[in-house]
């Protein structure tokens, strides 16, 4: 069944990570633009964690090409800079840092006035820093909807009553938007055990039509 999303005027996607957003939810991000809708993007953490032993990536340097990447991708459904904020939490880190990440969530979706949607990790996801923002935002009230997407593992299992939102262009354009992220697809080539999205999930990453579950909390 497909997510109704006619009555929402503005919604915010939150994502772990730099490049969660265009997995999860690129699809529902393109959507709700489409159709006029604010759209607002917070990335939790700093994405520093893929690739600690770089020695030609140091953390300041990925941190950077990470949000430029998440920027230029958002850019093409219509979210502009002045609409994604960077919190710059430690990756790898938010489960240690609980409080820290529910008191910076809940400050920047207190400034966007007007919400009624809520978009964020799901608590079963395989990620514990998906998690740790999956009970951040379940902490923080909020009276409009509440919908999740599931990340990791690659291979989702059918979630139960999911309402659905497929990308315009199909599994081609979902492959390019992820494409943008560089940095997370083996570019970064001195780092033998940094993070790189193997080719069986890039493929089920880039399908089209994404899954969301209601938060009935």
């Amino acid at each position: 069944m497909k997510l109704d999303i006619k009555t929402v005027r503005r919604a915010v996607v939150v994502a772990p990570h730099p490049d969660d957003e265009i997995i999860g939810a690129a699809g529902l991000i393109q959507a709700l633009r489409r159709q006029g809708s604010a759209v607002r993007i917070i990335v939790v953490s700093n994405g520093a964690a893929s690739h600690p032993n770089s020695g030609a990536w140091p953390p300041e340097r990925l941190i950077a090409a990470r949000q430029q990447e998440s920027l230029l991708a958002l850019r093409r459904l219509g979210v502009s800079r002045h609409h994604v904020t960077f919190l710059g939490l430690p990756d790898g880190g938010l489960s240690a840092r609980a409080v820290l990440c529910r008191q910076r969530l809940g400050r920047t979706i207190r400034q966007c006035r007007g919400l009624n949607m809520l978009v964020g990790p799901a608590m079963t996801d395989a990620h514990p820093d998906h998690r740790a923002v999956a009970a951040a935002l379940r902490d923080i009230r909020f009276a409009g909807r509440r919908m999740t997407y599931q990340v990791w593992p690659p291979h989702r299992a059918r979630v139960a009553r999911c309402r659905t939102v497929s990308l315009a262009g199909g599994a081609a354009a979902k492959r390019s938007l992820i494409r943008m992220h560089r940095t997370q697809l083996g570019a970064i080539t001195d780092d033998p055990h940094g993070f790189a999205i193997a080719r069986h999930e890039l493929t089920v990453f880039a399908h089209p039509v994404e899954q969301f579950a209601q938060d009935g909390r």
